[in-house]
């Protein structure tokens, strides 16, 4: 997956998420419950007495720099069958190549990073699913946004969609694209508790009663912001391996900024979201992991450089998670301490 103005790659201490054994239904807390009854039409969500259809926004946001595949992307979108479809591009600090009359655009002045970028786009969408596509990333099955509809329609307790990544040259699936510990199977879907940002499907109730990504972070751990919003306000989320996105396959290059934001935005994802014991046992497991790992010292400077920043700035509105929610984690697989 790529990022504007940084290098791709995972947070060089970063596990897989893990599998999970069966979760239970989750609890539902006063904003979610109408949030997580409420339909288009105000039919049964089930869909009972006829199938229910969930208009899809899908939010596609570029730096200008990949022209020839931001068509690609953007052509897989529009050849999407079956589903009520909009497509809004968002250029971040760039100008956009010409695209078809029926595609909204957001033109951003300057980049402003990823996750804000994003909120953006879905200001300007009206679905009541939202796509989100990286610019280099495409859908070689037209069946994708009907078979997300599907599933959001059936579930309504289901938030977010994290969909399976597939080398287009045939190479193996990369474990660091399975948001679980234990990635070893790719073709195996279960419930996880973070997604991966460029290859997704978040339902617009749960994307807004989490109040949306974290504008500030840039890049780097603003799905994990999102994802244990969503599931504190009592939805669930899902690794769906039949849901594929097509990537090239690439190596994460890594230099000191992306140590260095990757440090403090773990530390502001830790203070918004964590009740302090969690935190702070949450941030000793990634000190030492990152220590063991990473064998630069300039990278680990930049790390603890950005570790300290994360204490000092500003990371935005604390709202910790209730123990039940990071109950429900452990029993997805992974405790929010990990």
């Amino acid at each position: 997956m790529t990022s504007p103005g940084l290098p791709s790659g995972p947070d060089p201490a970063a596990a897989p998420e893990s599998a999970e054994p069966s979760a239970p239904a989750p609890q539902h807390v006063a904003d979610g419950e109408a949030a997580l009854s409420r339909t288009v039409d105000g039919s049964d969500p089930a869909g009972h007495g006829g199938e229910q259809r969930l208009k899809i926004s899908c939010v596609i946001l570029t730096m200008g720099t990949r022209p020839a595949e931001l068509r690609r992307a953007v052509t897989s979108v529009l050849e999407q069958e079956g589903a009520e479809l909009e497509l809004i591009v968002v250029s971040n600090g760039a100008e956009l190549p010409p695209l078809p009359e029926d595609v909204k655009t957001v033109r951003l002045p300057e980049n402003i990073g990823i996750p804000e970028g994003r909120n953006h786009g879905v200001k300007a969408a009206d679905g009541d699913i939202v796509l989100f596509l990286d610019d280099d990333g495409w859908y070689r099955s037209r069946d994708l946004a009907r078979h997300v509809s599907g599933r959001f329609a059936a579930d309504p307790g289901l938030g977010i969609v994290t969909f399976r990544i597939v080398d287009p040259d045939g190479g193996p699936d990369q474990r660091r694209y399975v948001p679980r510990l234990r990635a070893g199977d790719p073709l195996r879907s279960s419930r996880v508790t973070t997604f991966l940002g460029g290859a997704a499907a978040v339902r617009r109730a749960a994307f807004d009663a989490a109040g949306g990504l974290p504008g500030g972070f840039f890049y780097a751990h603003e799905e994990s912001d999102l994802a244990w919003r969503v599931l504190d306000a009592g939805y669930h989320i899902e690794y769906d391996a039949e849901a594929v996105m097509y990537h090239p396959s690439t190596h994460p290059s890594r230099h000191e900024d992306f140590y260095r934001l990757n440090a403090r935005n773990r530390v502001w994802l830790v203070r918004r979201n964590l009740p302090w014991p969690l935190a702070l046992s949450h941030l000793g497991v990634w000190i030492g992991i990152t220590v063991l790992r990473v064998r630069s010292l300039s990278a680990l400077r930049a790390w603890f450089r950005g570790f300290g920043e994360g204490w000092r700035g500003d990371c935005g509105r604390r709202r910790p998670m209730r123990w039940s929610t990071a109950w429900r984690m452990t029993l997805a697989g992974r405790p929010p301490v990990i």
